[in-house]
């Protein structure tokens, strides 16, 4: 028998629960997501279970069941079943769907903390980790900074300068899986039931942390490529995975690219450390872009606001106005074309 509250079953799912009208049969999460079928781990065990023809076909591709999913299923045979039911998600980390303007997908749901995974090599990029902690932190999820392989040659004053802006917003790890004592400080702050996800870009050792953290080869890691001297990247799935006697790690494959699904672009303000600044502007509705009497632009002219910080915001703001308008655009469209439906079934036929 497996006990679901390590994986994070808690009353406020058990209610959510009882509200369904599935509520007599089996549930569980989402451990690792197939094309066409989903791993979900319940009382009893490992279940592989594929969706009722409703849930597949009556959703949009990101309200379909993620890794760290609640889910009712009924079983068939002894480990398989078809999940009827998807509890409400909370704290779920979007990002923009690749070669689209306003889909968002869903990478992993009820999750705790977000471990931003850099290393400590060329891969080290500032602006990259406030792209993840914008989105991470837009979803009421707690961000910290992992920066990997501490073992390696590196300037350690140049990086630790380099995030002092940031050190008051996120905990921030040195850690090598060769330096044990770096994997326990990182251990010991993850809580039993609690849920963390890993992101970061591919080769940047997120699959060997994991292990580390574990104890054991929970999964797989690749040897270092001698071209790049860089981990290969060997993640190719979102996989669920519980450490013994602390919480759950869902490990996720590197991205290149992490497009931002923001529904909020006024939040980057406070996100990207400008509030300080922005309080100050004569106008409530200030861009930073061109107003008379912008404190930001005046920080800027002055020295005291980075150029590389105000940049990055500029670019992260027009893209999270990019997803929000045209998010925003494709609801209108979508909730007309129901108007639409709804006056034609209304009519009544000639006859």
């Amino acid at each position: 028998m497996i006990n679901l509250n390590l994986y994070g079953w808690n009353e406020e799912l058990n209610q959510s629960k009882q509200e369904s009208i599935y509520k007599a049969l089996f549930h569980g999460r989402i451990s690792i997501v197939h094309r066409t079928c989903y791993e979900v781990i319940a009382e009893d065990g490992t279940f592989q279970c594929e969706l009722t023809g409703n849930l597949m076909f009556g959703k949009s591709n990101f309200d379909l069941p993620c890794v760290g999913d609640w889910v009712i299923f009924q079983q068939f045979d002894h480990n398989k079943g078809i999940i009827l039911d998807l509890l409400p998600r909370h704290h779920v980390l979007y990002r923009r769907k690749s070669g689209s303007v306003s889909e968002k997908q869903a990478i992993a749901s009820h999750v705790d903390k977000a471990f931003i995974v850099q290393s400590l090599d060329d891969n080290f990029n500032l602006r990259r980790m406030e792209r993840f902690m914008v989105q991470v932190v837009q979803e009421g999820i707690q961000p910290v900074l992992i920066l990997n392989k501490a073992d390696l040659d590196y300037d350690r004053a140049f990086i630790e300068e380099e995030i002092r802006q940031k050190a008051h917003q996120l905990p921030v790890f040195f850690t090598s899986i060769h330096q044990p004592e770096t994997i326990l400080q990182v251990r010991n702050t993850i809580a039993e039931g609690e849920t963390v996800v890993f992101v970061g870009s591919s080769g940047v050792g997120k699959s060997s942390l994991v292990n580390s953290l574990c104890g054991k080869p929970v999964l797989l890691t690749g040897e270092i490529s001698t071209s790049t001297g860089k981990g290969k990247h060997t993640s190719t799935r979102r996989e669920m995975v519980i450490m013994e006697g602390a919480g759950i790690i869902i490990d996720t494959p590197g991205v290149r690219e992490f497009g931002l699904a923001v529904d909020d672009p006024a939040s980057l303000t406070e996100m990207l450390d400008l509030s300080g600044y922005a309080e100050l502007c004569r106008f409530k509705n200030c861009t930073h872009t061109n107003e008379p009497g912008c404190a930001v632009l005046e920080a800027l002219d002055t020295g005291s606001l980075p150029q590389t910080v105000y940049d990055n915001y500029i670019k992260l703001q027009k893209e999270a106005w990019h997803f929000y308008t045209s998010e925003h655009e494709k609801r209108k469209r979508d909730k007309s074309f129901s108007r639409i439906l709804e006056e034609v079934k209304k009519r009544k036929p000639r006859l």
